[in-house]
């Protein structure tokens, strides 16, 4: 049984490797070790450049027992790129800037602390919120507030408006009273079950 062994070099300027492969006598089947002295490493090299850099595809060379190949494989071709450009986007006509609208009354700010948040959450008179949203103290910008801090109010009167899902729902109270703390700002995200404003 013949030993074979390959090696194979980087081909310049875009050629593919070249294989080469050396066939030893029947005597290297039975000693592995022996196949090292007879075939010349060097002698491989120049073979495998010599097929690399010239137009050769095969070569074959035979020195007393050893017999040497070396073919090129073709190198598989590379598919063509296609670059398509996008179609060029027509300027838009932008309408002049509309003059600024004019600034929202100054209002007091609601005291928003965490830790207020966390101990009137079980408070009883807190309403909280029945869903996740946007909380709205005013029915628009420039509308008053529907309720603030000092304002008594009766069951079922509505105290803010949280946006869901492009829906405004109004959040009314469960009770009278007097609203003593409100916990939310105009315009903030709240989260389910979050306390938005005390009455007592």
């Amino acid at each position: 049984m013949a030993r074979k062994a390959q090696t194979s070099s980087k081909a310049p300027r875009g050629r593919s490797p070249a294989k080469t492969r050396a066939v030893d006598a029947p005597a290297a089947a039975q000693a592995p070790r022996a196949i090292a002295p007879l075939i010349d490493c060097d002698l491989l090299r120049t073979i495998a450049e010599l097929v690399a850099s010239s137009d050769l595809t095969e070569f074959e060379v035979e020195k007393g027992d050893l017999r040497i190949r070396a073919a090129r494989t073709p190198a598989p071709a590379l598919p063509a790129t296609v670059t398509i450009a996008a179609p060029p986007v027509a300027p838009s006509y932008a309408p002049p800037p509309a003059a600024p609208a004019p600034a929202a009354p100054a209002r007091q700010p609601a005291p928003a602390a965490p830790a207020v948040e966390e101990s009137l959450s079980d408070h009883p008179g807190a309403v909280k919120s029945p869903m996740v949203g946007t909380a709205y103290l005013r029915p628009n910008p420039d509308a008053k507030p529907f309720i603030e801090i000092g304002a008594r109010v009766s069951a079922g009167d509505k105290l803010l408006l949280i946006e869901a899902m492009k829906t405004f729902n109004d959040i009314v109270a469960p009770k009278s009273g007097v609203v003593t703390t409100i916990l939310v700002e105009d315009g903030q995200p709240v989260e389910y079950g979050e306390p938005l404003l005390v009455i007592e």
